[in-house]
């Protein structure tokens, strides 16, 4: 069973991996905390004005939301910036991570006998980092314009741009034909992003094995994964379950951590409950994806051995015919 050759390989160089990864995972924090810390001083002004602006409105007794909308734009943008930035540390720390991941199987799968440690992985790691880091620009903006045709349907029927289509109001009953164009049908194609990303999960290890070029890579692992693409699939969206099931579990458990930086947040922001409502908010999540690369290695070994699975079958496929 794949997964089962990939937990053995991963056994054979666990140490190194996991300090790696807890390396990265280190490094990520301080540099996704700055940002997001950078993100929360930036509009930490913003925030003290809807807090005076709320109160105002209720001794006025008007509602509360006129305040926060008229400033909403301003936030949005600060987000957005840190959405932007967090997503480029993203990139470059699963390109870091896959190319480690590649490197250590390769190790192992040429019967290399010298222990691997962390800094001898590091330095076989460092040569590859920049061409990974554009293999998964590639394979990232493949997928992102996918998934955005989904988005742009769905923004298009909520618009009523749609014809034969009407936006619904509040409290009507949805027929059968909006929830087909207006919700399943996005859900549908933004999920076609996902076997996109599927047949380009080899390109970091092509990238390795081969010493080729992001775009060379990037082919080569769609044309690989063309020779099984249903067990590329498979065990794509077994692999995918797998973390958003651990994902979701470390969420859950990063709800002490949210009730303790929300009450730091009250004590810093002079009980500013719209800045607090927002870190609690987002805490479980960034604390997951934090976490999230320590479940990688069996992951990326799977991956890894996926990869060598396809080359052999596609030698078989060539010397058959």
């Amino acid at each position: 069973m794949l997964i089962r050759e990939a937990l053995r390989a991963l056994g054979r160089t666990w140490r190194p991996l996991y300090g790696f990864t807890l390396v990265v995972t280190a490094l990520t924090t301080l540099v996704g905390g700055g940002i997001v810390a950078a993100g929360f001083l930036v509009s930490w002004g913003t925030f003290e004005d809807v807090r005076r602006g709320a109160e105002q409105n209720v001794a006025d007794q008007d509602p509360i939301a006129a305040y926060i909308d008229g400033r909403m734009e301003s936030l949005q943008k600060v987000g957005a910036v840190v959405t932007v930035l967090l997503l480029v540390v993203a990139v470059v720390v699963l390109a870091v991570l896959h190319t480690a991941h590649a490197v250590a199987f390769d190790h192992t799968r040429n019967g290399d006998q010298g222990r691997l440690s962390i800094r001898e992985l590091w330095a076989r790691t460092r040569p590859h980092v920049g061409v990974a880091i554009w293999v998964q620009g590639r394979t990232w903006l493949r997928v992102g314009a996918v998934a955005f045709l989904g988005f742009a349907l769905w923004v298009a029927v909520e618009a009523g741009e749609v014809p034969g289509l009407e936006r619904t109001g509040d409290g009507e009953t949805v027929p059968m034909q909006y929830r087909i164009v207006g919700w399943y049908l996005p859900i549908a194609i933004a999920g076609l992003g996902l076997l996109v990303y599927f047949r380009h999960c080899v390109a970091t290890a092509v990238l390795v094995s081969e010493n080729s070029s992001s775009k060379a890579a990037v082919r080569r692992s769609w044309a690989l994964t063309r020779v099984a693409p249903w067990k590329t699939y498979g065990m794509g969206l077994f692999l995918t379950a797998a973390v958003v099931l651990v994902f979701t579990l470390l969420q859950y458990a990063a709800a002490p951590v949210a009730h303790s930086l929300g009450l730091a947040m009250l004590w810093l922001s002079g009980d500013n409950a719209y800045i607090t409502g927002v870190l609690v908010l987002i805490t479980p999540t960034a604390v997951a994806l934090l976490l999230v690369p320590l479940i990688l290695p069996p992951v990326c070994s799977t991956v890894d051995l996926l990869h060598v699975e396809l080359r052999a079958q596609e030698s078989r496929v060539g010397s058959a015919v």
